[in-house]
């Protein structure tokens, strides 16, 4: 039996809702973490953090992504090259957090 379009649109609108619930979780989760290790700290442009997180995260998958913080219209990187933060070390490379 095939379902109205009005009952897939409050399954879309309930489904929205659990997203971001679960974004805003995550978040939280992962913006402790960050101020834990000092990130809240650190003057770095925002595009140059999300390179860096985006750069981790290819690292922790195992893909050893790079990115520039930048994204295409579908969502993806645009450049290959990337803004490496070493852990413990500043954005400047002084070392200092």
């Amino acid at each position: 039996m095939k379902k109205p379009s009005s009952k897939i649109r409050e399954e879309i609108v309930q489904l929205q809702a659990q997203l971001r619930l679960a974004e805003t979780r995550e978040a939280e989760r992962i913006g402790r973490v960050a101020l834990k290790a000092g990130l809240g700290e650190i003057d770095i442009d925002e595009s140059q953090l999300q390179a860096a997180f985006e750069e981790m995260a290819g690292r922790l998958r195992g893909t050893g992504e790079k990115a520039t913080g930048r994204k295409s219209a579908a969502g993806g990187d645009t450049s290959a090259s990337a803004t490496k933060i070493a852990a413990g070390q500043a954005a400047d490379g002084t070392g200092e957090v």
